[in-house]
């Protein structure tokens, strides 16, 4: 669950810079988008989450709500079909499934700033920490950037990040891991700098569940 919450959070809201009609360059593009990103302090979306391939060739489509506030806000929840939940309150993780009646709580690690998850927490910088290069877009209409990490990581080889071309706003985001499999987020009704409050990412346990931190069943 850790893995998958790794790779959802990879997505944020990125450049303003206008790339209506040229595809800018990969390493110009990557710095507008760092720079864009770095003037959001929040934002709220729907999104989509589809995964397709790996090992077992697997298929599957979710859908849900998702907010972030920087440093290290974060909260997935997911509607459909089934409910569950991820929250990061900066400092630990919070994975809820409720069909298992279980929580599993983990650190947010300080320790790998160059991961999906921490650069969303805006502790990464898409330049320092990824190689960049054009890509083919998961969306018809957009103009996608591949990232490939510049120091291996366990969770993902690269992520592709589609945004729109006039505004470079985010639309999808996917992510390939080792076992070939693509994980791909589309977000809708994006709405950035909303002013969301700290306690929007508070998480409570519910009664009556099991809780398992490191591994270890409370």
């Amino acid at each position: 669950m850790i893995r998958l919450l790794t790779v959802l959070l990879a997505a944020a809201s990125l450049s303003t810079t206008s790339a209506a009609q040229t595809k800018p360059a990969p390493d110009a593009l990557a710095r507008s988008l760092q720079q864009r990103y770095q003037g959001i302090r929040d934002f709220s979306a729907n999104f989509t989450h589809s995964y397709r391939g790996g090992v077992l060739r697997t298929q599957t489509t979710e859908s849900g709500t998702v907010a972030v506030k920087k440093p290290g806000l974060m909260r997935w929840v997911y509607t459909s079909p089934e409910k569950k939940e991820f929250v990061s309150d900066g400092k630990k993780i919070y994975s809820y499934l409720p069909q298992d009646k279980q929580v599993i709580v983990n650190d947010v690690s300080a320790d790998h700033a160059a991961t999906p998850a921490l650069f969303l927490a805006g502790r990464g910088d898409i330049s320092r920490d990824f190689t960049a290069a054009a890509a083919d877009s998961p969306l018809p209409g957009a103009v996608a950037l591949k990232l490939t990490p510049r120091r291996s990581e366990s969770d993902y080889q690269y992520l592709i990040v589609a945004v729109d071309p006039a505004t470079l706003q985010i639309r999808a985001l996917t992510t390939r891991d080792h076992q070939g499999g693509d994980s791909t987020v589309t977000f809708t009704n994006m709405k950035e700098n909303r002013g969301l409050s700290d306690k929007d990412f508070a998480f409570r346990i519910p009664r009556g569940v099991d809780v398992i931190t490191d591994g270890t069943r409370n």
